[in-house]
């Protein structure tokens, strides 16, 4: 098989699909989704099978030439799907690590009621918290009840950094994607500051639909909305960030180096639930649905049970 320079991926929009009991890479194209594996099998062109791969082995490159030769071979239309026969699963699977930023919006912190942080502020989730689009999250009701949406917008790195500079980081990043950091506000607060145990039951990180590769967004200035049964709850921009991506990515690689495939939630704006008085304080249950978006990277959608 032709092997491709390492490097990363440009120009692509990315995905994580469940085929055959296997997560698989996929390409979203004017053409549908491609199974970038059965792609590289048919053109004999090397690709790594899955996005974690990708991003862990720096082999975006390679993927990128599969994906330009599928959309001129006649051989392969076949291996473009429909969209909507897709099964997902979250974006990155397998990261070393999940960073997770608090307060990190300017009108989120004066909602609740706190000062404007002089560093991020930093906690983290397991890979046991990540989920997929149009997935369900399985409330822990046993032991917590204050249940919160979290919009965010997701880093994906796509080189190690360990000190690089503000100016350099953007050029680690491999490409963004929507989350949600959900939150069980009781085990998170009224714990004794707890903040990992309410932030990371199973399926607390829904990720996706889909990874954007980094060349193609600017994001430090992108719209971003959280739904709940359709009604609109948050709705900002990323210009509201305290702390910008390039930011979180140097203070961050200062402290812990972060490696390809690593993920950093970069905060929530305000319209969460703990933001509103006790008595307007409506928290989310069973059959709630909600839906997440981020200009230009799409709409992750999952439902409560």
């Amino acid at each position: 098989m032709r092997r491709e320079k390492k490097g990363m991926a440009r120009g692509l929009t990315l995905l994580t699909m469940r085929r055959n009991g296997e997560y698989r890479l996929g390409a979203k194209t004017d053409k549908g989704i491609l199974d970038v594996k059965r792609a590289a099998e048919l053109l004999k062109i090397y690709s790594p099978a899955t996005l974690d791969d990708m991003l862990q082995r720096e082999e975006g490159a390679s993927v990128q030439a599969v994906v330009e030769a599928a959309m001129k071979s006649n051989a392969a239309r076949r291996l473009f799907l429909k969209e909507e026969n897709i099964d997902y699963g979250p974006v990155v699977t397998r990261p070393e690590k999940i960073v997770c930023v608090g307060l990190n919006y300017r009108r989120h912190a004066k909602e609740v009621g706190m000062p404007i942080p002089p560093q991020p502020v930093l906690f983290s989730k397991f890979n046991n918290a990540l989920s997929e689009h149009n997935g369900q999250i399985r409330l822990p009701v046993a032991v917590a009840k204050k249940f919160d949406y979290e919009v965010e917008l997701v880093i994906v790195m796509g080189k190690k950094a360990h000190d690089v500079s503000e100016k350099d980081a953007l050029s680690c990043v491999a490409g963004y994607a929507v989350g949600n950091d959900f939150s069980a506000r009781d085990l998170q607060l009224e714990t004794g500051g707890q903040w990992l145990i309410g932030k990371t039951p199973d399926d607390f990180a829904p990720l996706g639909p889909y990874l954007v590769t980094a060349d193609q967004i600017d994001p430090d200035n992108l719209r971003l909305e959280c739904r709940v049964n359709g009604e609109t709850r948050q709705s900002s921009n990323t210009n509201d960030l305290i702390y910008t991506c390039s930011q979180l990515i140097s203070y961050t690689a200062a402290r812990m180096p972060l490696k390809p495939g690593d993920i950093i939630f970069t905060g929530t704006p305000e319209g969460v639930i703990l933001g509103k008085p006790n008595d307007q304080q409506v928290w989310l249950k069973a059959g709630d649905k909600i839906a997440c978006s981020v200009e230009k990277l799409g709409e992750l959608k999952f439902e409560l049970v």
